[in-house]
């Protein structure tokens, strides 16, 4: 589905990855000055969002019965890998800016992605396949987006006083 259609177009995913980056960042930093609530809804749509993709039924229809455990370094033109990182940046941006703890933020977006690729390996039957370089780039990415949420903090103080 989203993959196929991200290979198509591949040149458009660090694009994309830049967009996500930017729009979490002022979006974030938007909501941040209407209160809690805003941000906390934006995050659960975000983490709602990342369920959605990575726990549909693949199209395939294929099951897959075993996980890849392997810690390389995928190629940075990887449209996976950079879609893995894009997943997150809006959770580990968002949940740091409400919580205002980033490392705890970090830490839970990284378990959220350990949750999700043990889904995918105890339901063969969506035909997902784990992989720990997915929660490695998933991590990444939410490690992304606290640091996007700390400079965007820093840079509205800056410009505040």
């Amino acid at each position: 589905m989203i993959t196929d259609l991200l290979l198509r177009h591949a040149a458009l995913v660090p694009v994309l990855l830049a967009a996500v980056a930017l729009a979490s960042a002022a979006f974030g930093l938007a909501l941040a000055d209407r209160g809690r609530r805003p941000l906390a809804v934006v995050l659960g749509l975000s983490v709602a969002g990342m369920l959605l993709l990575t726990l549909w039924p693949a199209s395939t229809g294929r099951g897959v019965s075993s996980c890849a455990v392997q810690f390389s370094v995928p190629a940075f033109g990887s449209v996976e890998l950079l879609a893995n990182i894009a997943l997150f940046i809006p959770i580990g941006c968002f949940a740091s800016l409400l919580t205002g703890h980033p490392l705890a933020s970090l830490v839970a977006a990284s378990l959220a992605s350990v949750a999700v690729e043990g889904l995918q390996a105890a339901l063969p039957a969506i035909g997902r396949a784990c992989d720990t370089n997915d929660w490695a780039m998933n991590t990444a990415g939410a490690a992304l987006g606290v640091a996007i949420a700390g400079v965007a903090r820093l840079a509205r103080r800056r410009t505040v006083a």
